[in-house]
């Protein structure tokens, strides 16, 4: 019997022959992975919002103008009326998926007031939406050479630019994926 892997707490990213509007050199989060699907967020794609506009349609007051100013992402097309929050571990929040000993995903409003009073997680990465894949589906994109994976880096969720992200994560296997081709050659 074979054993299957699942790429919880691992990058996916987009080959570069992957057509998809959603997911064009796109570079993802697995958050969670198994034999019923997976959930992931997309980390290189910035909204045109601020945290601030989530603060006051949520009607949060803001104390920490830091993190009014910070950046949302739209982590994937499915739910995107929904909130994401993608942080470094700690806190007790209602709605949390601990992904790793480091990191966890929480959906529940009252992350999103910590943040707003400068109470929040060391770190954190919030997101409207996320991508999902049904049974096998992620399994068959991987065969069909859609998606490669590479281990997940904190430094390239927080800190790496974000038009940086998609290949410094293929870069962490020895990958320049700005080089590969798009055709497949036949013999």
């Amino acid at each position: 019997m074979t054993e299957t892997l699942y790429l919880d707490n691992q990058f996916i990213i987009a080959m570069p022959t992957l057509a998809d509007d959603n997911f064009s050199h796109a570079a993802i989060y697995l958050c969670q992975h198994n034999a019923d699907g997976a959930l992931g967020i997309v980390i290189n794609r910035k909204s045109d919002m601020k945290l601030k506009e989530i603060f006051m349609q949520m009607d949060i007051p803001i104390g920490s103008m830091s993190a009014a100013e910070a950046p949302v992402y739209v982590g994937g097309p499915v739910q995107q009326e929904r909130g994401f929050v993608l942080h470094t571990t700690g806190g007790k929040w209602a709605i949390t998926l601990p992904i790793s000993d480091t990191m966890s995903l929480t959906t529940s409003r009252d992350i999103i007031e910590a943040i707003a009073r400068g109470e929040g997680p060391e770190r954190y990465f919030v997101a409207l939406g996320y991508a999902g894949w049904g049974k096998g589906q992620l399994e068959q994109e991987i065969l069909a050479n859609s998606w490669l994976n590479t281990p997940f880096g904190e430094p390239i969720l927080f800190d790496t630019p974000i038009d940086l992200r998609w290949s410094m994560a293929a870069s962490q296997i020895g990958i320049n994926i700005n080089k590969l081709t798009v055709g497949a050659g036949h013999a």
